[in-house]
């Protein structure tokens, strides 16, 4: 491999939050990556060969050169920090604070919703049960966070487009795709994001890939 070959580790089925959030700041940033599936289901992420580039076992892990670093925060802090240009966060140091919490929160919370409306509902179209009790109240916490989060009726989060404004579309989009009850602000919100490009070019990577 090229000594400062760029290289994203993501999963095979192109279904993890946190490979596409990743694969997003990569785009977003400009920077040149090659894409490189790893089959979970085969349990490729357990091998030795992948364990000498992933510390955690996990997707997505970024390699650049000789360096590794997994985990969907760090690398997009990391790719903040090695290249300000076209940035993922705020300005503000405010506000980047709040997208950090942002992020911090959606990917620590929640877990029933995320349960039982896995990715398959947006990247495959999957259809599930209505959701159970408990799901229905981390749905509703997400509901009440992310309307008080864009009360002020932009586009963004903040006054441009950040990173987190792609972490929260996601969550948000696992309720919106799959038919379930979700205020218009909050879907007009979530379906919006889905268009930026380089969601859309995560969207397209099945294909890609397969050609």
């Amino acid at each position: 491999m090229n000594p400062s070959a760029t290289v994203l580790y993501t999963d095979s089925d192109f279904f993890s939050p946190y490979a596409m959030s990743t694969f997003v700041a990569l785009t977003e940033k400009g920077m040149p990556f090659t894409v490189k599936p790893v089959d979970l289901s085969l349990g490729e992420q357990q091998s030795q060969a992948y364990g000498s580039l992933s510390l955690t076992l996990r997707v997505p892990t970024l390699v650049m050169g000789s360096f590794q670093l997994s985990e969907s925060s760090a690398i997009e802090e990391y790719l903040e920090e090695l290249h300000p240009a076209h940035p993922l966060y705020p300005r503000d140091i405010k506000q980047r604070a709040k997208a950090r919490e942002i992020q911090a929160w959606l990917r620590s919370d929640l877990l029933p919703l995320r349960a039982e409306r896995p990715t398959e509902v947006i990247f495959s179209a999957g259809k599930f049960a209505p959701l159970s009790a408990d799901a229905q109240r981390a749905a509703n916490k997400l509901l009440t966070a992310a309307q008080k989060l864009l009360s002020h009726g932009q586009d963004h989060l903040f006054h441009e487009w950040c990173i987190a404004d792609t972490d929260l579309a996601l969550m948000l989009n696992r309720l919106v795709i799959h038919g379930d009850q979700v205020p218009e602000p909050l879907r007009h919100y979530a379906q919006k994001q889905w268009q930026r490009p380089s969601v859309q070019a995560w969207l397209a990577l099945p294909e890609k890939m397969r050609s």
